[in-house]
């Protein structure tokens, strides 16, 4: 993982023959493929019978910046995101989404689909399939829900549920152009090499606020939606 004092601008990654996604994978000694995950991350993610909502709050923005646990203190809401991972050949892909710009949040930003949990979700895996279809016209039937990351604290005052499912790769999708501006995918296996991931920081108000970051080709993947695959790296693969 590399450190950058300062956030700059998104430079594109010549990924077409990733080094080191490649030594990553031979030396864990499997590929990337969907099987392949499965496999990994079985008896490594939390279980879906575990009670997920009372789990600590061991991940999130407070790892890098200890000042924000004073918002630890706050009534904090509750969102669920989807990790949609998806077959294509045999290597597997994450689902990932770009937002509007208008947004009132997180306005042009790279996210998983996902939102607040509602009073009549049935808990975070309805939540995650119900946004994900709402946002992008994913059909929950398309999902198997296979486990859980870590809850992951937002220093906006949300406590988020990440849920991973794998994906239908048949699965249509369409972009809910009030939210989503495009829907794309990346390679687990660049989203899972840790060297792939930096540390960068910005400057808010009188402070700098440090969060991970991936690059892939033109994108820039930060805050919340790259510090929750550091939390499915380090569970998985770590």
């Amino acid at each position: 993982m590399r450190e950058i004092a300062a956030s700059s601008a998104p430079q594109p990654l010549d990924v077409g023959d990733d080094a080191s996604d490649g030594a990553f994978a031979a030396a864990r000694g499997d590929g990337f493929s969907v099987e392949a995950f499965e496999r990994r991350a079985a008896g490594r993610l939390i279980g879906l019978d575990a009670p997920i909502l009372t789990f600590p709050l061991r991940r999130g923005d407070q790892v890098l910046n200890p000042d924000v646990a004073e918002f630890g203190r706050l009534a904090l809401r509750d969102a669920a995101v989807l990790i949609p991972v998806v077959a294509r050949g045999d290597t597997a892909s994450v689902v990932l989404t770009l937002r509007t710009s208008h947004l009132a949040r997180h306005a042009g930003q790279i996210a998983f689909p996902g939102g607040k949990i509602d009073p009549e979700d049935d808990g975070p895996i309805a939540a995650a399939l119900r946004e994900a279809n709402e946002e992008i016209g994913l059909d929950p039937a398309a999902v198997q829900p296979i486990g859980y990351v870590d809850p992951y604290f937002a220093g906006t005052g949300f406590r988020v549920f990440p849920v991973v499912g794998l994906i239908d790769p048949a699965a249509a999708v369409t972009p809910n152009l009030a939210e989503v501006a495009e829907i794309f995918e990346v390679p687990l296996s660049h989203l899972m090499a840790d060297a792939n991931f930096a540390r960068e920081s910005r400057a808010v108000g009188d402070r700098h606020h440090h969060f991970y970051a991936l690059r892939y080709e033109a994108r820039y993947i930060w805050g919340i939606t790259a510090g929750i695959l550091r939390s499915l790296f380090e569970r998985v693969y770590g």
